[in-house]
């Protein structure tokens, strides 16, 4: 097996490298290329952070809860572990690590550490990394450290232009970290790494010489379709893996903007000095609110540092004779002096006006950080199911998480979740033209008779024109159920017992596409029987999300999963009234809980339908291509091609979120168990499952508004007497079922089991990071 890892450089197209592993990591498995999950989705900081020197503290490392040497050990082990249980898991012929810090480790020690991370799993270690001239590099690290709190000019690097050792001079104040002022070497510090032939020699030593490759970085090869063989060169591919996704344009900045941020930087530091507290993404912001337009800084501004690295340069070119075009260096230029902030900036007067923002954060934050005290305290120990079941991989998470930054909390949005409130009016059905089946839901089944009506009432009640449902395996009477519903017009029912591949889900929406009520809808939304869109503005219709957002293409609707309730016995009764204690809506982690499902306007922007989103973008949609999150705000672009959970940015609850009822009651969750999966057919359901979906501690009754109305709807539809029939007997079997389950010792076992497990959320966040099951 080959280990490549990526190690930027930073600034040189590594987004676009990672946003390409991680939207083709499922074709590079099959062709057994493993683009490591276990370390990341996209960015491997984890790896970085392990392999730095655990007395060196970076601005990763002090955000992320790493600072203190105890941590920093335990990440290491951790990060070993996950590397050495992904590799035996895959068995892959090339494994792919991607970190553009790597390049700026300046120790050889880091680089030892990384290595032997690797080299227990492999001896044919690769390191590659894309260089660009020095001068345009420096000047986007430059606005990407100001952006961070960098304090000084370029001034500081062109006074290194006649060192004798750019390495050496840039590394003198590597050791001077004060975090409570930004005072991180790898912001403030000239980047030492820039020395490409210092750097090369360094890696080689440690990697061994031929086993380090330098390549260009060329911003149309990085930002086009050309990267896709760039990146098969690498992995030594033949077949084509297909299109790169769609990458924001990396932005540029003023000159003018550049001055006034650093101008901003000092006054904030000395805020930070006197105790007040700004964190990164509010003094980003606060950046951003002063910036102007205007040209760009000019790289030929910089030439006494082209001057500098030329021979260096000279010498690369004999090993790498493919980078002479991005090593050339600019044209020339007068002299770099730092621009006018322009219109008479002072940044003392924008720091007045930013003061009662900044004073209230820091109140919040003071207020917050006593709170994770009081959850650090020996009080907040574990609780005796947690001493039982965790396992020593979760106790580390549990003592590293609580309190920080990925700690679970419901603190977000504004909506009164704990209060009633007016039932929504019923909504008739719309009469539609010939030719169109509007807002269309494409669902699978099996076995869930009990739970069909009242989820084709609810959602017929909130604007849902046509279901396509396919069933497959039942012995409860839910395809008799279907095929009644369909003679009646309310349904359309396909059988898929005959299917094929991975799942008969991917299989059933594969064959969907062909369906006229997909070619001719509206809007296609693929849900299953336990989740329900809980529209919350207007009168709770699709109608009235829409217009919230009539520009939007995609609608991202986070799950908000919903545990058992305390319900242990399956009973006839309405889900969205049995169950009302969910997950907070904060909470980052595990990956499952914001998992997301996809309402697609039919406007032909994708080609394919998968369990949770489109996929395939059409290059040329009829229209452009926007998606938006619960709060129907604007989505970043790269969820166009890929994503399927949302994250800190993109979470909004406020006007949309899907209820998600996976356990429903005790009993209900052995009857799931003993069914299985429509899409992980491969992955049991058992008390893991139970743990990461038993969720619960936040009250939220707002779906329950929708109850009259989809009581009236149910007894319209049970009007006729051979659904009441064949609902009754789907209630009956399931009854009968839960009885017969609860009678063998493995299902008693685990229904004792569930539900005696009794977790905090921190240390339902804890077991389940600790979990391999969706690795």
């Amino acid at each position: 097996m080959r280990i490549l890892v990526h190690i930027g450089l930073p600034h040189c197209g590594t987004e676009a490298v990672q946003a390409l592993f991680e939207a083709k990591r499922g074709r590079l498995a099959k062709s057994g290329i493993v683009y490591s999950k276990a370390l990341g989705n996209r960015n491997h900081t984890r790896l970085y952070m392990a392999a730095s020197d655990p007395n060196h503290v970076d601005p990763l490392r002090h955000a992320r809860g790493y600072a203190r040497t105890g941590a920093q050990e335990r990440l290491q082990r951790a990060v070993a572990d996950d590397i050495a249980g992904e590799i035996e898991r895959q068995e892959p012929r090339a494994y792919v690590l991607s970190a553009p810090q790597l390049a700026t480790l300046p120790n050889r020690s880091e680089l030892e550490r990384l290595k032997a991370m690797l080299a227990e799993h492999s001896d044919d270690i690769r390191i590659f990394a894309y260089v660009d001239e020095q001068t345009r590099v420096l000047l986007r690290h430059y606005g990407t450290t100001l952006a961070e709190g960098r304090r000084v000019s370029l001034a500081r690097e062109l006074s290194l232009a006649g060192a004798p050792n750019w390495r050496r001079a840039a590394l003198a104040d590597w050791a001077r970290i004060t975090p409570q002022v930004r005072g991180f070497p790898e912001i403030q510090s000239a980047p030492h790494w820039l020395d490409y032939l210092t750097l090369l020699a360094r890696w080689e030593r440690v990697f061994g010489r031929g086993r380090v490759a330098l390549r260009s970085y060329r911003p149309e090869l990085f930002h086009g379709t050309a990267l896709v063989e760039e990146i098969g060169k690498i992995l030594g591919l033949r077949e084509n893996i297909g299109q790169l996704p769609e990458m924001p344009a990396r932005p540029v900045f003023s000159a003018a903007t550049l001055t006034r941020w650093r101008q901003m930087n000092k006054v904030f530091i000395r805020l930070l000095e006197k105790d007040r507290l700004i964190s990164r993404t509010l003094w980003m912001r606060l950046l951003g609110e002063v910036s102007v337009a205007g040209e760009p800084p000019d790289p030929g501004s910089l030439s006494a540092l082209s001057r500098h690295f030329a021979p260096g340069n000279r010498q690369l070119l004999k090993r790498f004779p493919a980078l002479r075009t991005v090593l050339t260096p600019p044209e020339p230029a007068p002299g770099f002096t730092e621009a006018d902030p322009q219109f008479g900036f002072r940044a003392t007067q924008y720091a007045a006006a930013f003061l009662p923002r900044i004073d209230a954060h820091t109140r919040e934050t003071l207020k917050a950080a006593e709170t994770a005290r009081q959850r650090r305290e020996p009080g907040g120990a574990l609780t005796p199911t947690a001493e039982k079941i965790l396992s020593p991989r979760a106790r580390e998470n549990f003592q590293m998480l609580r309190g920080g930054r990925f700690a679970p909390h419901n603190r977000l949005g504004r909506v009164n979740e704990t209060a009633p409130a007016p039932p929504f009016d019923e909504v008739p059905v719309r009469p539609l033209p010939e030719g169109n089946s509007g807002n269309v839901i494409v669902a699978c089944m099996k076995d869930e008779a009990p739970y069909i009506l009242e989820w084709i009432a609810y959602h017929r009640m909130i604007g849902v024109d046509t279901f396509l449902i396919y069933t497959n395996g039942c012995t409860d009477g839910t395809d008799a159920l279907l095929d009644r519903l369909q003679a009646l017009g309310i349904v359309q029912h396909r059988d898929n017992n005959d299917w094929q591949g991975n799942s008969p889900q991917q299989w059933a929406l594969d064959k969907a596409l062909g369906e006229p009520v997909i070619r001719n809808a509206e809007w296609v939304i693929h849900i299953d029987v336990d989740e329900f869109i809980n529209i919350r503005t207007g009168n709770g219709t699709l109608a009235d999300f829409f217009a919230r957002a009539p520009d939007a293409t995609n609608v991202a609707m986070t799950w908000r999963l919903f545990g058992h309730n305390g319900v242990e016995e399956f009973t006839d009764d309405l889900v969205i009234r049995q169950f009302t204690s969910a997950a907070p809506k904060y909470c980052p982690k595990p990956h499952t809980v914001w998992g997301f499902k996809t309402m697609t306007k039919n406007i032909g922007a994708y080609e394919k339908l998968s369990c949770h989103r489109p996929n395939k973008l059409n290059p040329a949609p009829s229209q452009p291509v926007k998606w938006v999150n619960g709060n129907a705000a604007q989505m970043p672009a790269g969820f166009h091609e890929s994503g399927w959970r949302s994250d800190t940015r993109t979470i909004g609850y406020d006007l949309l979120q899907l209820n998600h009822y996976p356990l429903r009651s005790a009993e209900s969750f052995l009857v799931k168990r003993q069914r299985g999966r429509a899409l992980h057919v491969d992955r049991g359901i058992g008390l893991n499952y139970w743990i990461r979906m038993d969720w619960g501690g936040n009250k939220d009754v707002t779906i329950q508004r929708n109850i009259p109305r989809v009581r009236a709807e149910m007894a319209r539809l049970m009007a006729d007497a051979e659904v009441k029939r064949l609902h009754e007997a789907g209630v009956a079997w399931h009854k009968a079922k839960a009885r017969e389950l609860r009678a063998l010792p493995e299902f008693a076992a685990l229904y004792d089991e569930a539900r005696a497990t009794d977790l905090t959320e921190m240390e339902r966040v804890a077991f389940a990071l600790a979990l391999d099951m969706e690795s």
